[in-house]
């Protein structure tokens, strides 16, 4: 039962936060000069494409391979979300930069992405307050993207949200396509520690070694917590119909909400 739970949540978690749309990727222009080194280290989700899920932070930390670093994402999951479960929901994919001249263009994967990997563009930063990056897969007739607003504190100025928000229309991403990422009454981790589950999506997550250590360490409490969410009457998503008024405007929090799968990040 855990073993399908797992698979579920996986699947719900790796949903959302992308759009759809015809013909091909568009054409995003990546930031010139960009050191990939002053961008490592933690990044608060401000606004992302299409999410329910919140309290989302990125790790951008180096790896063994030069060129290669990893994406750790860590959020509160928007069907865990539901129940009295305390829990940490991290998904980890790999950053590959294929022309070191263009270090800003880069591709990613994520262990659940059936489709391949997707690319992976630094739009803008200033390394210490605001980035803002798309992302972006072709399909056989249509591709689908998602951008992301990225702070180094819980909060950002709206100086510079419009600014990223402003880049991205630029590029003819549409601003309204983004939900606003709630950072407050997020679990505090202190000394590194998590509490109550930690589930861990990453390259390794589905093998049998791990499948059984998840067994063995969380019992039925996932599986109690979907049987929650069932209970509780899947009142989870409603499509909220707000005007287009100014571009700067504040998107709604859960508006847009697509029922896909959380994978781009």
């Amino acid at each position: 039962m855990l073993r399908v739970c797992l698979g579920v949540l996986a699947l719900c978690g790796v949903v959302l936060t992308h759009t759809y749309h015809l013909g091909a990727c568009p054409v995003v222009e990546p930031m010139p000069g960009f050191d990939m080194n002053q961008m490592l280290g933690v990044w608060y989700v401000i606004q992302k494409t299409s999410t329910a899920s919140h309290c989302i932070t990125y790790n951008f930390t180096r790896t063994d391979e030069p060129g290669t670093y990893q994406l750790e994402q860590v959020s509160q999951h928007f069907i865990l979300g539901l129940t009295p479960l305390k829990h940490d929901y991290r998904y980890t994919g790999i950053l590959t930069v294929a022309d070191p001249s263009v270090p800003a263009r880069m591709r990613v994967r994520f262990p659940l992405s059936v489709a391949g990997s997707a690319s992976y563009t630094v739009l803008a930063t200033d390394y210490t307050k605001y980035a803002a990056i798309f992302t972006c897969q072709k399909m056989s007739f249509a591709h689908r993207q998602s951008a992301t607003i990225l702070s180094r504190s819980k909060e950002l100025d709206k100086i510079f949200v419009d600014k990223m928000r402003t880049k991205l229309a630029s590029f003819s991403v549409d601003p309204y396509d983004l939900s606003l990422i709630s950072q407050s009454e997020c679990p505090k981790h202190p000394n590194g520690t998590s509490e109550g589950v930690n589930i861990n999506i990453d390259p390794n997550t589905f093998s049998s070694h791990n499948i059984g250590e998840a067994v063995r360490k969380t019992g039925g409490v996932i599986a109690d917590g979907v049987e929650y969410v069932v209970d509780a009457g899947k009142k989870v998503y409603h499509k909220v119909a707000s005007s287009k008024e100014d571009l700067t405007e504040t998107p709604h929090q859960g508006r847009n909400l697509d029922a896909d799968a959380e994978w781009l990040p």
